[in-house]
């Protein structure tokens, strides 16, 4: 066989793998940051602009020393994304991993950093106020969190976030309690309830078993896995379906995980960090922090009832 045919073999098969992946596996990826310090390590739903074909979402980067950027908004359209800097007023985090818009506030937003300290924010134009900030409860040994979310049902709150757990000794730990607010503004959380989750995608010892979630309108919990093989790669992801979270009129926190997660969409190539249900929509937002690599985003249709 001549190289020129071998090429054009080895590119056929190459095509037809690509139509025939999971969903995502093929690319509509974006660049929104181009280095390490420009990742997408948490993405919130800010609100929709124009006529409605723009969405506004702020990401989070997990920078760790002083003056570098910790907070941007992306403005995410058909062709194209516009990413500018918000400024942070207070107190500088550490490895900033998730953000989640607080239900029924706006402007209102909860950060989280990857040893368990939570920020709560006031987002006004292009600046974040720290409003206030307090660990999460129920911290275990070694626990690095690098995700985050919110949940209203019933006229109640509840917060869900996890320890990302890595490879097959150390599954990942996801929490879940009911969240208020103390009249001087600090976060609170109810009795924490504790649940170990391993992926089914990607596999390996350099796996993180859960990198972010969501939760759709109808209370499905969706999870991102990702694997991190160093600064430069190579890097995959997955999401799946990984279970139900209910909040009760009374407050009450349930869980429910899959016996068998069903995976969504695999997206070899992409380390994904950032995961966002958007109201009203089947879709997500999905954020990556490729280290060197920047970061992209992309829309997938994954958060259906």
């Amino acid at each position: 066989m001549s190289r020129r045919t071998a090429r054009l073999t080895a590119a056929t098969a190459l095509l037809t793998m690509l139509g025939t992946a999971p969903a995502g596996a093929a690319g509509e990826w974006r660049k929104v940051g181009g280095d390490s310090r420009s990742g997408v390590s948490g993405i919130a739903y800010e609100g929709r602009a124009g006529d409605g074909a723009e969405v506004r979402a702020l990401v989070v980067h997990d920078n760790k020393r002083g003056g570098q950027p910790r907070l941007s908004r992306v403005t995410h359209r058909e062709g194209s994304d516009s990413v500018s800097l918000i400024t942070w007023d207070g107190p500088e985090p550490v490895d900033l991993e998730a953000i989640e818009a607080v239900p029924g506030t706006p402007g209102e937003y909860l950060a989280l950093a990857a040893r368990g300290i939570v920020y709560r924010l006031e987002v006004t134009d292009s600046t974040a106020t720290v409003v206030d900030y307090t660990p999460l409860p129920a911290i275990g040994e070694g626990d690095d969190f690098e995700s985050f979310a919110l949940v209203a049902q019933n006229g109640k709150l509840a917060a869900l976030w996890a320890d990302r757990g890595t490879g097959a000794d150390r599954p990942a730990t996801l929490y879940a309690a009911p969240l208020s607010f103390a009249p001087w503004g600090q976060t609170q959380f109810g009795t924490v309830t504790r649940r170990a989750y391993r992926a089914t995608y990607p596999t390996g010892d350099a796996v993180r078993h859960i990198s972010d979630i969501a939760v759709t309108d109808s209370g499905r919990i969706i999870a991102s896995s990702a694997a991190d093989a160093g600064d430069d790669g190579p890097f995959d992801s997955g999401l799946s379906d990984v279970g139900r979270v209910t909040v009760s009129a009374a407050g009450r926190v349930r869980v429910a995980l899959a016996a068998s997660p069903s995976v969504l969409g695999t997206f070899p190539g992409y380390k994904i960090e950032g995961l966002e249900c958007l109201p009203g929509s089947g879709e997500a937002l999905a954020g990556t922090d490729d280290e060197n690599l920047g970061g992209f985003m992309r829309t997938v249709p994954f958060c259906g009832a």
